[in-house]
């Protein structure tokens, strides 16, 4: 199940491996009620005795909206005495280079929750100042008045060094709180982003651990931001490895719908209600992250190389005080909703597709959530009115609602480039997946505009984050700061950092259910390494020491384009990804069609592609078999999604029932 701001979908397989989705209203005030009423309906269809007799996959957005809106717990921060305001200082990089008046966030623990403790360890290890562990008592009382709800606890190079963090966890249970200890969750250097990183882990504890309780389901495991799931009682433990946990839920179905139609090299365009998500997968493989900034917070934690625009369904058109047409971030959500939902009156990227018949005449959720295309007529000639008022010339509905789409494909087409072109990827040779609700209606559009040569469709593109939670393995990641030199002698220590590792997530995952054999865990090292001096590393796949330096000269070359073969390569951290191998859904093969010839259309439809509109096919995607042609320019229809095709382009059903779109 995936939780979004305008709808909660849910997949479920049943035991003969049959596939089955349906999507609720989401309840942003509780998500959980949506949840709890999806489970209720899910164990009624498949026949279980109850919900406890389901295994769940949860992609959330409950940590997500918390960083967001800034509704976490009332955390405080255990630090290095001298170290209290790192969180406040962060790094000297500007967030508006150019904008003298720009402020950073508050930090998300207030000054008066910081504490210092007398204590210093060195970078090598060597103690500087022992623990004064008599003032422990004294501090215990401090964070008890402060009525605090968790505590982050972060000391300078305790991932050299833990002892003195884990005797002050150690004081710290009685306060019966929720602890956040960084040599647990980040053993790396870098006393910012590991302090930011704890922090926010702290700050959302109590609140996705109240949450998952509530779910009271036993089978429950929550998709994670690397694009593996983990059981809910790690989430409740490290919830800020699950704070982008819907979108990497929706790449990991799309880059297994890619392969499966042949396209290793894929960029994922996932637009919903209330945002747009793309990444970029290339030569098969998902691409992560140590670098990652959440509403404005560095994450430090491997997490999928996402980007996130507010882009959606239902994004709010409205026009600005310098006359010029704006799209987003604000969205109308689940309540009210787009004016076409029947409550709001705000006008929407929904609304101005449904003004263009872009829907072909059907409603959402295979007919059972009608669609007032009255209403939101009326919410897009109210905007149309604006824009003439704004310009001096008179503006219809139906060009307000054309310059409506062409405003959000213009901001989403800017996030495409950055995950592409931007890194150095040439957006022609990838392939554009599309997928969410609301993304075949713009998926043709922006791939022309990046000359991306084929979109695929995937079956159930509406529901594919949860499809790819489903599908899913249980990930584990860990790393350690190593700090050695890659034509050095000490690679041994490398080696017993990885073995070390991997023990530990061998136990892990064996606890988890999955036998400790190649056929039920993987375990994948890698390095993150630099040129000496650098301040920032790249992730290397781990072979063998002798092929290290060559290995990070291709990856410098192919990210920055250049690579210097002389200068000296750093190891700074191992790091290990581990997987609990779960069982493959079963491939859902499409009937084959008689013949390949085009096919016809069940019904046609007015659609504005221009100011003159065009009566074009209406295909129902539930009808169409596999090497089945269609006549476009053409509107295809199905339960969780609608896809427009101009004219101009090729489209067939695959063998996998995947809708293959060439430009």
């Amino acid at each position: 199940m995936d939780t979004g701001g305008t709808f909660t979908d849910f997949v479920y397989a049943a035991r003969d491996g049959r596939l089955s989705i349906f999507k609720l209203a989401s309840t942003p005030d509780d998500p959980a009620r949506a949840i709890a009423e999806g489970l209720r309906r899910v164990a009624a269809e498949t026949g279980a005795a109850g919900v406890n007799d389901l295994e769940i996959v949860h992609g959330t957005t409950v940590g997500t909206n918390a960083l967001l809106q800034r509704r976490g717990a009332r955390a405080a921060l255990v630090t290095t005495k001298g170290f209290e305001d790192v969180l406040a200082i962060g790094r000297q990089a500007r967030p508006a280079l150019y904008d003298l008046d720009a402020e950073r966030p508050e930090a998300i623990i207030p000054r008066a929750l910081r504490f210092g403790v007398r204590e210093r360890v060195a970078a090598t290890g060597e103690v500087l100042e022992a623990l004064d562990e008599g003032a422990l008592g004294a501090l215990v009382e401090r964070l008890r008045r402060a009525r605090v709800e968790s505590v982050a606890i972060c000391l300078l190079f305790s991932f050299v060094r833990p002892e003195h963090e884990k005797l002050i966890a150690r004081a710290l249970e009685s306060l019966c709180v929720p602890l956040s200890v960084s040599h647990e969750i980040l053993p790396e250097y870098r006393e910012f982003e590991r302090t930011s990183t704890v922090a926010i882990n702290a700050y959302l504890q109590p609140l996705l651990g109240a949450y998952l309780k509530k779910l009271s389901a036993r089978g429950l495991r929550v998709m994670q931001s690397s694009g593996g799931s983990i059981s809910a009682a790690s989430a409740a433990r490290e919830p800020v490895r699950t704070i982008l946990s819907g979108p990497a839920g929706g790449v990991v179905g799309a880059l297994n719908a890619a392969l499966a139609a042949g396209s290793p090299d894929i960029i994922t365009f996932d637009m919903g209600g209330t945002s747009t998500d793309v990444s970029l997968c290339a030569g098969g493989r998902m691409r992560t992250t140590n670098e990652a900034t959440v509403a404005a917070l560095p994450v430090a934690v491997p997490v999928l190389d996402i980007h996130t625009v507010g882009a959606g369904g239902g994004s709010i058109a409205r026009v600005d005080a310098g006359g010029s047409l704006r799209v987003g971030p604000e969205s109308a959500g689940a309540s009210p909703g787009p004016a076409a939902y029947g409550r709001g009156t705000l006008p929407t990227v929904t609304d101005a597709n449904l003004v263009l018949g872009r829907f072909g005449g059907a409603g959402l959720l295979g007919g059972d959530f009608a669609l007032d295309e009255r209403r939101a007529h009326d919410a897009l000639a109210g905007l149309a009115r604006e824009m003439s008022a704004a310009s001096g010339r008179r503006t219809t509905a139906h060009e307000a609602a054309l310059g409506v789409v062409r405003v959000v494909n213009a901001g989403m087409e800017r996030a495409l480039r950055v995950v592409s072109v931007e890194r150095g990827f040439d957006s022609r040779a990838f392939a554009l997946v599309s997928f969410g609700g609301a993304g075949g209606l713009h998926a043709v559009a922006l791939a022309a505009s990046l000359r991306i040569p084929r979109v695929i469709v995937p079956r159930r593109p509406g529901a594919l984050s949860a499809l790819g939670a489903l599908a899913s393995d249980v990930v584990l990641d860990a790393s350690r700061t190593v700090m050695l030199d890659a034509a050095g002698g000490r690679l041994d220590e490398l080696e017993r950092a990885f073995r070390q590792m991997e023990r530990i997530a061998r136990a892990a995952l064996k606890r988890e259910g999955f036998a400790d054999e190649r056929r039920a865990q993987r375990h994948a090292r890698s390095v993150a390494a630099r040129y000496r001096g650098q301040s920032f590393e790249l992730e290397i796949e781990w072979q063998s020491a002798a092929k290290l330096a060559a290995a990070f000269h291709r990856a410098h070359l192919a990210r920055y384009g250049y690579a210097e073969p002389d200068s000296a390569v750093e190891v700074v951290s191992a790091r290990l990804r581990s997987r609990g191998l779960v069982e493959k859904l079963k491939r859902e093969r499409v009937a084959q069609s008689a013949s390949a010839s085009v096919v016809a259309p069940h019904d046609s439809a007015l659609v504005y592609f221009t100011i003159k509109p065009a009566r074009v096919g209406v295909y129902a995607r539930d009808d169409l078999r596999a090497g089945a042609r269609l006549k476009t320019p053409c509107v295809v229809t199905e339960y969780s999604a609608t896809t427009l095709i101009p004219a101009g382009t090729h489209a067939r059903v695959d063998a996998d029932g995947n809708l293959i779109i060439e430009l």
